[in-house]
């Protein structure tokens, strides 16, 4: 008796399997899917009624004008599709690029960025060589239906107003009068700030002090130089190093400038032994022709030096940046100030950036923002804190859309659906990714306010 139990329990476990089996072969061929779904796994396009109110955040996308060295390349096709998915839904109100669209940075030292030609030639053979993406921008524009809003990163810091227009016609360009920056609050919803986040940054924020005696009216931070070297150090397959940087030691002084521009020497060294070239330092490698600059530099240029050891250190390029920090913030319009000790220890720090989002907007009492978007990272996110009210605020990162995102995910978004007048309603904040080109959901918050 206890056998036939146990031989019926198999089969019924086996019919079981099988019905399964087929359930699953079923729902995959059948095309009619819930609300809120796709056939790519979850919508995240749709509220579930017939509102035109969600804010889709995008970020880091990188397009370059050449293929070869370009950040985003096999992501391209995944980007034109999602931007279809977003085209049709009837529940988005807006499509913001928070920063770092086109790519004037991730250029190989030795390239001639421009090719000896201008700005809106190298823009145009951005759009050129990413076209599928900037028709999808361009569908979206035209159609009137979803508002496309940019604003300027650190890559694309000197890409004026006009050219940017001049391949995507139409769209909203949201800007700081200083070059390089902008803000961005969507009509209707003033608690809501996204902005691409370099600004809190020493070695990305514009700079229109350092180097006017060679570059007349340049705004370059230091990192355009790091990302010039970095372009080269892929473009090389990651070599080893052709040379070694030269000693530098603390000026013996105790002076407080001295001992800050050591602590900028010390980021170049993390820098330059993190992305090795083949060249030498004392090599004319760096073509540049951009912004201002037209000579042709080695990484010792940028690099602080000193004659003896505990002597006093001096630099070619930034010569005194590291006591015009102040002054930058100032004119960058950074609401509370960060040391410049803490702004150059933590340069390469994702974390920092996102502790700025905390400093700036929710521990500042003339800041009234709870939903603050960053990209600049490449580090997507979400986390809560309160406010210095005591208020739930919502930090999000909308990560970035490059080939390769060692050890972090890639194809990243954040959506945005805002509260209704039900008091009992929430605006939520939720980031996805699109890997695989399937919908993703990573992290969600919501908060009332």
């Amino acid at each position: 008796m206890k056998k036939t139990v146990k031989n019926s329990m198999k089969i019924l476990s086996a019919i079981i399997v099988i019905i399964t089996v087929i359930f699953i072969a079923f729902v995959s061929c059948n095309t009619s899917y819930p609300a809120g779904k796709t056939a790519l796994g979850i919508n995240p396009f749709t509220n579930g009624g017939n509102e035109r109110n969600m804010i889709v955040v995008l970020s880091d996308i990188h397009l370059g004008a050449d293929i070869t060295y370009a950040e985003c390349n096999k992501n391209l096709s995944s980007l034109q599709k999602l931007l279809k998915q977003i085209s049709v839904s009837p529940n988005i109100k807006e499509l913001v690029i928070a920063g770092d669209l086109l790519d004037e940075w991730f250029v190989p030292a030795t390239v001639h960025t421009y090719a000896g030609k201008d700005q809106r030639d190298f823009v145009q053979r951005i759009a050129a060589t990413n076209k599928g993406v900037i028709d999808g921008f361009n569908d979206i524009i035209q159609s009137g239906k979803i508002l496309v809003t940019y604003v300027p990163g650190n890559h694309d810091l000197t890409i004026t107003a006009e050219n940017i227009d001049s391949i995507l016609p139409g769209i909203n360009q949201v800007r700081d009068e200083e070059q390089g920056l902008g803000t961005y609050s969507p009509a209707d919803y003033p608690t809501i700030a996204i902005e691409h986040g370099h600004r809190y940054n020493f070695f990305c924020a514009p700079d229109p002090i350092s180097n006017q005696d060679v570059a007349p009216g340049t705004i370059m931070p230091p990192g355009y130089f790091f990302t010039r070297i970095a372009a080269l150090h892929v473009l090389q397959k990651y070599p080893q190093p052709g040379d070694t940087m030269r000693v530098v030691t603390p000026n013996i002084s105790g002076d407080e400038s001295q001992s800050l521009l050591f602590s900028y020497w010390k980021l170049w060294e993390w820098a330059i032994n993190y992305l090795p070239i083949k060249e030498k330092f004392d090599e004319k490698i760096i073509v540049t022709n951009v912004n201002g600059f037209t000579k042709t530099y080695a990484v010792n240029d940028l690099l602080p030096y000193q004659q003896t050891a505990g002597g006093q250190l001096d630099v070619n390029l930034f010569k005194g940046i590291q006591d015009t920090w102040n002054q930058r913030q100032i004119l960058n319009r950074v609401a509370v100030h960060i040391p410049v000790a803490q702004a150059i220890a933590q340069a390469s720090s994702a974390e920092e950036t996102d502790h700025q989002a905390t400093v700036q907007y929710f521990m500042n009492p003339d800041s009234d923002k709870r939903i603050i978007i960053f990209g600049h990272t490449h580090v997507a996110k979400i986390s809560a804190s309160n406010n210095y009210n005591g208020q739930k605020s919502i930090y999000a990162n909308s990560g970035t859309w490059i080939d390769h995102n060692p050890n972090l995910t890639t194809m990243n978004f954040i959506v945005i659906t805002p509260q209704d007048t039900n008091a009992s309603s929430q605006t939520y904040v939720k980031l996805y990714n699109f890997e695989g080109e399937v919908v993703t959901e990573m992290a969600e918050d919501s908060l009332r306010y």
